[in-house]
């Protein structure tokens, strides 16, 4: 399952924005559960409407979404990378997550204090990625000083050493290990180290509620930081997703129509989140339940079907394949046979997005 972090400086509405992602999770139950595991976790569903159609298909006593857990962790602030505030605790937390996100003040409220005195995304931004370059650094330094030793005799740790220092120079510029051009060969020598830098990033711009559609010269400023980042953007309104937890379900597409959007803008954060690793979605459908799985781009038929179960990868046969809208278009799996639209495909077969599948295998 994806982990993704929540970070950000005090004030900028990050825990705002992790309670209405609990509170609205809870409030829409029937598409959109929610589980609590810790205060500061929470397992929250991919919003994918494709579910409830397979649903009528199949007549299916119960849908299961891909889910997402997000956890809320604890505030930044400047020297975290030495322990100041809670820095040693958000950092250990954050390396345990498979993508961040960054929650970044887009908004006025003279109510609430921002800890600099003024809003400032760009600076807000820099504190935090300096203190995720610093404590890096100190990752890879450490690591160098044990492949040093190693590299007089090993050519493998020669060519590991190559790869840190490459990191090292760039965490010295104060850029991420983000942007540097990296091959899959070099990303296995960094894996152990869980860098910071290296995990992908989604800044969340929190605006005022007038500001949801529009989007403000602060959301603009963060862009042009995300490029350079190689990272994504998402406009959310934490008080628009608070108001919204108030209003009955009918009332919210109302809501959120009246404020020039289509819908809130944590479901776009979900599914950014979801689509940040190159995550894709495939489908088991039945009378008994109909299921999405989470795999990642490029998986085979065996590898997808070891998702379910690794019996269901090693004894793999074949997988009987039927895209998504052909079985829609056809009405029934019956019918989708009869026209041909059901395929059988082998071991070499790449999953594609919103495939729906039945696996047979040998136990």
């Amino acid at each position: 399952m994806l982990r993704a972090g929540i970070v950000g400086l005090p004030n900028v509405g990050k825990s705002t924005l992790f309670n209405a992602l609990v509170a609205n999770a809870q409030a829409q139950a029937a598409n959109f559960p929610f589980c609590t595991i810790e205060p500061n976790k929470g397992m929250v569903s991919v919003p994918d409407p494709r579910l409830q159609v397979l649903k009528a298909i199949s007549n299916s006593e119960e849908i299961i979404p891909a889910r997402i857990e997000f956890v809320d962790i604890a505030g930044l602030v400047k020297g975290a990378s030495k322990g100041e505030g809670l820095g040693n605790q958000f950092l250990s937390h954050i390396r345990q997550v498979d993508a961040i996100a960054q929650v970044v003040r887009c908004f006025e409220n003279d109510d609430i204090i921002h800890v600099a005195g003024e809003i400032g995304p760009v600076r807000d931004i820099e504190v935090i990625n300096l203190e995720l370059i610093l404590a890096d650094l100190a990752q890879v330094e450490r690591r160098m000083d044990r492949v040093r030793k190693l590299a007089r005799s090993s050519k493998e740790a020669q060519a590991e050493m190559v790869v840190l220092e490459k990191v090292a120079e760039a965490l010295n510029e104060e850029r991420s290990v983000r942007q540097l051009d990296l091959d899959e060969e070099a990303k296995v020598w960094l894996t152990p180290l869980e860098l910071l830098t290296l995990k992908p990033l989604i800044y969340v711009a929190n605006v005022a509620e007038e500001e949801l559609a529009s989007g403000n010269a602060w959301v603009e400023q963060v862009r042009s930081v995300a490029a350079q980042e190689k990272a994504e953007v998402v406009v959310v309104s934490a008080q628009v997703e608070s108001e919204l937890i108030e209003l009955p379900e009918d009332e919210r597409a109302d809501f959120l129509a009246s404020l020039g959007v289509e819908e809130g803008g944590l479901r776009s954060l979900i599914r950014a989140t979801y689509d940040l690793l190159g995550l894709r979605t495939y489908f088991t459908t039945g009378p008994k339940e109909t299921r999405a799985w989470t795999i990642e781009a490029g998986m085979t038929a065996p590898q997808a079907a070891g998702v379910i179960h690794t019996d269901f990868e090693r004894g793999f046969i074949r997988a009987e394949t039927v895209a998504y809208q052909d079985l829609v278009d056809a009405g029934t799996m019956g019918s989708a046979k009869e026209k041909g639209l059901v395929r059988s495909e082998g071991k070499e077969y790449i999953v594609n997005e919103g495939d729906v599948l039945l696996f047979r295998f040998n136990v």
